[in-house]
């Protein structure tokens, strides 16, 4: 693989905030997305759970999940119309190939690892932190800094996220294990002998594809870095370590994912 080249600074565009939580793969795309734009932008990451409802008052009813991003007086809904949004604000460098059939492939696997890897991932991480309550409150400290749960904290969280996200269920995250492990076939049979999954050169497929293995793979350069993850996630991991799907996100995150001054709030 050859090195990417610096990316440069967009500048004189309205500062963005951008809702989020901090350990979520969907965030951690949206704020790739905005760094490797060089876009300057406002944090804002209410206490996970609490944040369903700011989430419905910011869109007026329509959505109660993060992320959210308010732009020039708009509020826009999910990750992948964020990054639709800010390239239709010309910002450069895009994150779609010039060529009509790259980029229809690339918004194509957008759409596969958001559906298909993102949510599995998540489920098969959160199943294995509810049951170990102990890196799950050190997990939790690093989505809401500052915020002392408690006993009593910890378990209501860990009750609410087993609902929420179905993380509860043997069987639910037995499944979810399979199913990212077909994203990670899927990935390395995408990819074939290229670099990059669409149009020969980094694009939001291969941002997606990253961003949502983030959890797992837990590079050093993603915005939240974690420690360490509970004895079968890291079991996992060192079985993966040495599959080219997951060293290329390893490698994604090496040469595109800079940081950008983000004002925390």
């Amino acid at each position: 693989m050859s090195s990417p080249h610096d990316l440069d600074t967009v500048p004189n565009i309205s500062t963005p905030t951008l809702w989020h939580i901090t350990i979520s793969p969907y965030s951690e795309k949206v704020r790739w997305a905005l760094a490797y734009k060089g876009v300057s932008y406002q944090r804002r990451a209410p206490v996970p759970g609490a944040h369903m409802a700011v989430a419905l008052w910011l869109t007026r009813g329509r959505s109660y999940t993060f992320p959210i991003l308010q732009w020039d007086g708009r509020c826009y809904q999910d990750s992948t119309a964020i990054i639709a949004a800010l390239e239709d604000g010309h910002q450069s460098p895009s994150l779609y190939p010039d060529d009509p059939g790259e980029r229809a492939r690339a918004l194509e696997l957008e759409d596969f690892f958001d559906e298909q890897v993102g949510p599995y991932v998540r489920r098969f991480v959160f199943h294995e932190l509810i049951r170990d309550p102990q890196q799950f409150e050190t997990v939790m400290s690093k989505a809401a800094p500052g915020l002392g749960m408690g006993p009593t904290g910890v378990r209501a969280a860990r009750g609410m996220l087993g609902l929420r996200y179905d993380a509860h269920r043997e069987a639910a995250a037995a499944d979810a294990r399979t199913r990212v492990l077909a994203g990670l076939d899927k990935l390395e049979s995408e990819l074939g002998d290229a670099d990059y999954l669409a149009g020969g050169r980094f694009s939001v497929a291969d941002l997606t594809a990253a961003a949502l293995f983030y959890p797992l793979v837990l590079p050093p350069e993603a915005t939240v870095v974690l420690d360490g993850m509970p004895e079968p996630v890291e079991r996992l991991r060192a079985e993966l370590r040495e599959r080219r799907g997951y060293r290329w996100v390893e490698q994604m995150f090496r040469w595109h994912r800079r940081p950008i001054a983000a004002a925390a709030g």
